[in-house]
């Protein structure tokens, strides 16, 4: 099975992984909006790295696991709403191309890992312990979102057998 982990937002990130593996990790595809250029989702490109995933793998059985996020306090209307709309993009795009969608929640897989209450880089530092062969793709301190999508899709990896209970 090829897991899609995706750590959703404008500085998030895409994990494929099949079968412990990680095939690739990107950052969130994006482009500019306005005059402002202000940053969303790409979400043609988003479709493409999904695309070219699915046709490259395609005997395999396809899951798309997102984090769950919501609303948090202290964060402005606007940025909460620009969140919201990369996440329903996301969904859009899982949706129209009939991937089967799953949710996680930060705290599950931050607990299973033992991120609680952790620097926030501590993900990219177990990612690279978990697979040093793709040290190279998390070299820089913002690599952290690529790290919390892979650890997203091994959480799911993990545990899918409980989840389909």
């Amino acid at each position: 099975m090829i897991i899609i982990g995706i750590d959703p937002g404008i500085a998030g990130a895409i994990c494929f992984l099949s079968n412990g593996s990680v095939i690739d990790v990107i950052d969130m595809p994006t482009m500019a909006e306005g005059k402002k250029n202000k940053k969303q989702v790409n979400g043609r490109q988003i479709f493409n790295e999904i695309s070219s995933i699915k046709n490259k793998f395609s005997n395999e059985n396809i899951g798309v696991v997102v984090e769950q996020v919501s609303a948090m306090p202290g964060q402005g209307v606007t940025s909460m709403f620009n969140f919201g709309q990369s996440f329903g993009v996301i969904k859009g795009i899982c949706s129209a191309m009939e991937l089967p969608i799953f949710y996680v929640r930060p705290v599950k897989w931050k607990k299973y890992f033992n991120l609680i209450n952790s620097e926030k880089d501590a993900s990219r530092t177990k990612v690279i312990e978990m697979f040093p062969k793709i040290s190279h793709k998390l070299s820089r301190k913002k690599d952290n979102n690529k790290a919390d999508a892979i650890l997203i899709a091994q959480y799911f990896e993990n545990t899918r057998e409980n989840n389909n209970k």
